[in-house]
């Protein structure tokens, strides 16, 4: 089976590139420690596979959480801490899997490349 992990940032929070990709980490991080470690495993010796994906909203990034924790798959929603561009509580990304590509790819099959 091929796995991978996708991360979803939201671009209307204009964030800069080190910011997005501090909360790219964390969404990911978190994801990945919430997943089973046989799951884990296999990816990582399959090279970790992560696809970095945009959307416009607060409302797309929570709708996505929802229809992927409905598949089945591991979820790990990113709210900043608000030290630096945006205020506390912002939700500013959302990390799902890594999983099965094809489910990861039936949910996001819309989202762009960021």
């Amino acid at each position: 089976m091929s796995l991978k992990q996708i991360i979803i940032v939201r671009k209307d929070l204009k964030m800069s590139s080190g910011k997005v990709a501090a909360q790219s980490s964390h969404a990911s991080t978190e994801a990945v420690l919430k997943t089973d470690s046989s799951k884990v495993k296999e990816w990582r010796g399959k090279g970790m596979k992560k696809v970095i994906l945009k959307v416009s909203s607060q409302k797309e990034i929570l709708d996505l959480k929802l229809k992927a924790e409905r598949e089945g798959l591991v979820t790990s929603l990113i709210k900043d801490a608000g030290k630096t561009q945006v205020t506390p509580g912002t939700i500013t990304c959302l990390g799902i899997g890594p999983d099965s590509e094809e489910k990861i790819d039936k949910l996001a099959a819309k989202l762009k490349l960021l």
